[in-house]
């Protein structure tokens, strides 16, 4: 398992990926920690909120920060993410407003962003169904000869995430196969977070996850998913070597889902708190913070610059969620079809009947019925 920086924060030598991170100076790194922080801060109050009636459902990425802040600072503008439905942290690293995310759970619309401006997919809810759209849109890539060119302004690639979960779904395994005997430039990127809801990775494979990759021919690497230095060294290679015309490649990023699956389950029902123990003293966030104290890179004046942008964005999203408005029942025949459909428009116009009789009649009876 490649590892740059061990659970205490100690840097480690790796032939093959420490130049990876060789270019990365006192600032990247302070950069990666904010943006751990930042996460997890949002990704608490997106639990709050549920907590209090805000939201209908909240899936948390609770230590799963350097799995998903590192691939995704490793990603150019011009790649492109579709991530599963817990996937806060590379959303955040794509530049896409936290509180949009929020909109899906709230269930105030479906969830999106304009997807060309930040090179990332709205959520996807259906386990793994969304490997097979990402295999789809890198082989366009390909034939659009964005690929292999030489040009790294036109050289792009694709990063799918999903979880150990997914790899027993046969969507996934369907988009290995095409990505493999299409030399797709396809990165796909498992964050093995130890629980598919209740069930252990052993109750899944009798091998390691990494060794599905192999199975179809994809150059396959695990990386210690706590690791966001590790997760942007392996991330970046496999990036590389997808624009330039090399194919797809799996990575298992070995990490914790120190939360429940989502806040409508218990996880105390399936694992112990001596596991629970052991994977928060391999905290992502934590670990890069004990490398900066020891180098003497995290003054006070930055931690408490980003204790106060924390806040403020704990701040805004409270706000923004109490914010939100009903949608118009009539916006659900919005963005269906990117063209003028004739049954679609024809159960349009029944609708806006439907909700008219019941003013109608609100107004028969007086005013006294809604």
């Amino acid at each position: 398992m490649v590892q740059l920086l061990t659970p205490t924060g100690e840097r480690l030598e790796h032939a093959d990926y420490s130049p990876r991170i060789a270019h990365l100076d006192a600032d990247a790194l302070r950069g990666f920690y904010r943006d751990m922080v930042l996460v997890r801060r949002f990704d608490n109050e997106a639990t709050s909120l549920q907590r209090q009636g805000e939201l209908g459902l909240w899936a948390q990425c609770l230590g799963q920060e350097a799995a998903q802040v590192g691939s995704g600072r490793a990603m150019a503008p011009h790649d492109y993410a579709f991530p599963s439905y817990r996937e806060h942290g590379v959303a955040h690293t794509r530049g896409v407003d936290l509180a949009d995310v929020l909109r899906l759970f709230r269930g105030v619309d479906h969830g999106g962003w304009d997807p060309r401006e930040h090179g990332f997919h709205p959520y996807t809810l259906v386990i793994g169904a969304h490997t097979l759209h990402a295999t789809g849109y890198a082989m366009g890539l390909q034939r659009d000869g964005l690929v292999g060119t030489g040009d790294p302004e036109r050289d792009s690639a694709v990063v799918c995430y999903f979880g150990d979960g997914a790899t027993s779904q046969g969507d996934v395994n369907e988009s290995m196969v095409f990505a493999s005997v299409n030399n797709a430039p396809l990165v796909l990127f498992c964050q093995n977070n130890q629980w598919a809801i209740s069930v252990p990775p052993t109750k899944q494979s009798r091998v390691p996850i990494v060794t599905r990759g192999d199975g179809f021919g994809i150059p396959s690497v695990r990386v210690d998913g706590n690791d966001v230095l590790a997760c942007y060294a392996v991330t970046a290679e496999a990036l590389e070597r997808a624009r330039s015309g090399g194919g797809p490649t799996f990575i298992e990023a070995v990490t914790y889902r120190m939360g429940a699956h989502t806040t409508s389950d218990d996880p105390s029902r399936y694992r112990s708190a001596d596991e629970d123990e052991y994977w928060r003293e391999r905290d992502p966030i934590d670990r890069l913070k004990a490398l900066l104290v020891a180098t003497g890179e995290l003054p006070e004046s930055f931690v408490a610059a980003l204790e106060a942008e924390a806040d403020a964005l704990g701040e805004r999203i409270r706000d923004t969620v109490h914010a939100f408005a009903p949608p118009e029942p009539a916006s659900m025949f919005d963005h269906v079809y990117a063209e003028p459909h004739s049954i679609l428009e024809s159960e349009r116009a029944w609708f806006a009947q439907y909700e008219a009789s019941f003013i109608d009649q609100a107004a028969a009876d007086g005013g006294t019925r809604a």
